[in-house]
C-alpha cells in the first residue's frame, strides 16, 4: 500500500471521526437503530469520508469518455468528451439509505394500518357519569402559555439581580400541585456567557403561574446546574445521555413534585412498527437537576406526582391513528366510514397551512388530562364527541356528545364583547347540571385576562360573560333556568399573615389586589372598597378577615 493511499484513508478515517462526534456528542444522537437521525448521520459521515479521501487520494470521481456521433448525409463523424461518475466506492451510504427507504414504506400506514389503530386504547365512557358536576372552575386550566409567559416575565422583572443573568423559559408546564392546577417554568442562562458567570451557582429558582388568581410567583431553590439552557457536560440532554446513549428521548421539561423540589422530566420514545414508525412511550428519566442525579421509570411504575408523560400532541397523533385507520387505510382515504379525529385547526401564519392539535387541560385524581373535541372526517364546524387523556398515564376516555366545535364556540363567545376585541383561549370542557359546557377566559390585546365566558356544547348561541367564574356560571345557570346549587356557608375567619407578594390584577376595568401570604395562601378583594390595601408591601404583617378567601377586613400589625 501506497503512502498516498495510507495518507487518504486516514484523512477519511479522520474526517468521519470528527463528524460522528460532532452528531454523538454535539446534537446528542441516540445510538439506536429505530432513530432516524442516526441512520441520516451513519450515511452522511460515511458518504463524506469516501468523498474526502478519494479527493486526498487525488481521485475525483469525474473521468473523461470520448464518444464519436455519424452527422450529417456525408458520414462525417463528430468526436466530444462527456463526463463519466464513478458510483462504486459510494456503495454503502447508498445501501443505508436504501434500507431506511425500506423501513419507512413498510412501516407505514399502507401496510399497518390495524397496528396503528390499537396504539392507544380508547374506553367509550358517559359524559353524564364520569365527569362531575362542576360547581366552580378551579380544578380546570383555563390561562394559555402566552399569559402565563407574560405574567412571568411581569414577576422575574420585578427581580432586579435575576432579570440581568437569566430568562423565564417560554416552555411552561401544566402539572397538578396539591390538588390545583398551576403552570411552572425554570430560570434559564440568558446565553453562554451568562452560564459562565453563573455556573458555580446554578440556577437559584423557578416560576409558577396560578391560573385561578392570576398570579405569578418565583420560588428559591437549591442551584439547578444541569437544565438545558445549560452548555458542554452540564446541558441537562447531554448529561442524560452519556448516561444513557442508546435511550430515544423527547420533550425534557420542567416539573415540581409536591413539596415544591424542582425536576426535569425526559420521556422514553418506543417505536412499535418497522424501525421508525408508531411512536409510544415506554417510560421516563427523572433527573435531580440540583445533584445530576438520574432514575430511570417503566411507564408503569412512573412517580404520581409526575403529570407529562405522553406529550399532548402525540396522544393525539395517536387518537388519529385509531380514529381513522382501525376500518382500514384505503378506507381513511376513500370511503372514510367511521373515520374521526381530533379538532384541527390551521396556522395564521402567511401561507402556512399545517393543520394545529389544540386542547386544554382537566386536573382529575391528581393527575393533568388533556381535553380536545372529536370531530368526523368531513370537515364542518361540529364535534361529534370529545377526548379525555392522561398525560401521565396514557389512558384514554371518549365521550359521545355532539355540538359545536371549540372554535366555533370561541367565536360565539368573541361575538358576545366583539366591541371590544377580546380574544378567547382555547376552552375546556365541564358539566353544568348535565349540561357539557365550554369554559374560556377572554383576554385583551396586552394578553391579561379580562372575562370568562360559558358557551352551551349543544347550541352555542347559549352565551353568558362575567368578571368572575362564580358570576359567569350563575349567569349560565340563570340562562339555562337551573337554580344555583346549594353552597355551604363558611363562617368568616381572620388570620394573621406575612405577606410574600401582592399584586395588583384589572378584570373588566376593575383592579384586584391578591395578597399571597408565606404559606401561599391567597386572598383577593376589590381595590376600591379597600383602599388601605394599596399601601401593602411584601414583608408586613397584617390581621385580615376573609369569607371564602374573598377579604372583608385587613389591618396592618
Amino acid at each position: 500500500m501506497t503512502k498516498k493511499k495510507i495518507a487518504s484513508i486516514s484523512i477519511a478515517t479522520a474526517a468521519m471521526a470528527i463528524f460522528l462526534f460532532s452528531g454523538f456528542f454535539g446534537l446528542c444522537i441516540p445510538i439506536n437503530l429505530h432513530a432516524e437521525e442516526f441512520w441520516f448521520l451513519i450515511a452522511i459521515a460515511s458518504f463524506l469520508s469516501i468523498l474526502i479521501g478519494r479527493i486526498a487520494y487525488g481521485k475525483t470521481d469525474f473521468g473523461k469518455v470520448t464518444v464519436s456521433v455519424r452527422a450529417g448525409s456525408k458520414g462525417r463523424t463528430k468526436k466530444y468528451t462527456k463526463k463519466n461518475i464513478n458510483f462504486l466506492p459510494y456503495i454503502p451510504p447508498i445501501i443505508i439509505i436504501a434500507v431506511f427507504t425500506i423501513a419507512c414504506i413498510f412501516g407505514s400506514a399502507l401496510f399497518n394500518a390495524q397496528k396503528y389503530s390499537q396504539i392507544l386504547t380508547v374506553k367509550e365512557s358517559d359524559f353524564e357519569a364520569d365527569i362531575a358536576e362542576s360547581v366552580g372552575t378551579d380544578s380546570i386550566a383555563l390561562m394559555d402559555t402566552n399569559s402565563a409567559t407574560m405574567l412571568g416575565d411581569r414577576e422575574i422583572g420585578s427581580l432586579s439581580n435575576l432579570v440581568s443573568q437569566f430568562n423565564v423559559s417560554y416552555d411552561y408546564t401544566q402539572i397538578d400541585y396539591n390538588g390545583k392546577p398551576i403552570k411552572v417554568s425554570a430560570l434559564e442562562y440568558a446565553g453562554f456567557f451568562k452560564w459562565i458567570n453563573n455556573k458555580e451557582a446554578g440556577i437559584e429558582g423557578y416560576v409558577t403561574v396560578d391560573p385561578v388568581s392570576m398570579s405569578a410567583s418565583f420560588q428559591k431553590c437549591d442551584g439547578m446546574k444541569y437544565v438545558p439552557s445549560a452548555y458542554i457536560l452540564e446541558d441537562a440532554r447531554r448529561h442524560i445521555y452519556l448516561k444513557y446513549p442508546t435511550a430515544i428521548i423527547d420533550n425534557i421539561h420542567f416539573e415540581i413534585d409536591e413539596s415544591g423540589k424542582p425536576y426535569y422530566i425526559a420521556p422514553i420514545l418506543k417505536k412499535t412498527i418497522s424501525l421508525f414508525n408508531g411512536t409510544t412511550v415506554s417510560g421516563c428519566f427523572i433527573l435531580d437537576p440540583v445533584t445530576g442525579e438520574i432514575e430511570k421509570y417503566d411507564i408503569n411504575d412512573v412517580p404520581r406526582w409526575v403529570d407529562e408523560v405522553y406529550d399532548g400532541d402525540l396522544l393525539c397523533q395517536q387518537y388519529n391513528w385509531y380514529g381513522k385507520l382501525q376500518n382500514g387505510y384505503f378506507n381513511s382515504i376513500i370511503g372514510k366510514k367511521g373515520c374521526k379525529q381530533v379538532t384541527n385547526y390551521y396556522s395564521e401564519e402567511e401561507n402556512d397551512d399545517t393543520p394545529i392539535s389544540d386542547y386544554g387541560y382537566v386536573s382529575r385524581d391528581g393527575d393533568i388530562w388533556i381535553y380536545t373535541g372529536i370531530t368526523s372526517l368531513n370537515g364542518d364546524s361540529s364535534n361529534i364527541g370529545f377526548l379525555l387523556a392522561n398525560e401521565r398515564t396514557g389512558e384514554a376516555r371518549y365521550y359521545e356528545v355532539a355540538g359545536a366545535d371549540e372554535k366555533s364556540a370561541m367565536t360565539a363567545a368573541e361575538g358576545e364583547v366583539q366591541e371590544k376585541g377580546y380574544q378567547a383561549s382555547f376552552p375546556s370542557l365541564i358539566n353544568v347540571n348535565d349540561n357539557p359546557t365550554y369554559i374560556m377566559v377572554l383576554k385583551d390585546s396586552g394578553g391579561l385576562i379580562k372575562l370568562y365566558a360559558a358557551v352551551n356544547v349543544e347550541q352555542y348561541n347559549l352565551v353568558t360573560t362575567a368578571a368572575t367564574q362564580e358570576e359567569c356560571l350563575a349567569k349560565y345557570r340563570k340562562m339555562l333556568g337551573i337554580s344555583e346549587p346549594e353552597k355551604t356557608v363558611q363562617p368568616d375567619t381572620t388570620v394573621q399573615i406575612e405577606i410574600k407578594s401582592v399584586k395588583y390584577i384589572d378584570i373588566d376595568g376593575n383592579t384586584y389586589i391578591y395578597l399571597v401570604s408565606n404559606d401561599d395562601a391567597i386572598y383577593n378583594a376589590k381595590a376600591s372598597t379597600h383602599e388601605q390595601m394599596l399601601l401593602l408591601n411584601a414583608g408586613d404583617k397584617v390581621e385580615i378577615t376573609t369569607s371564602t378567601n374573598e377579604i372583608i377586613d385587613c389591618k396592618k400589625l
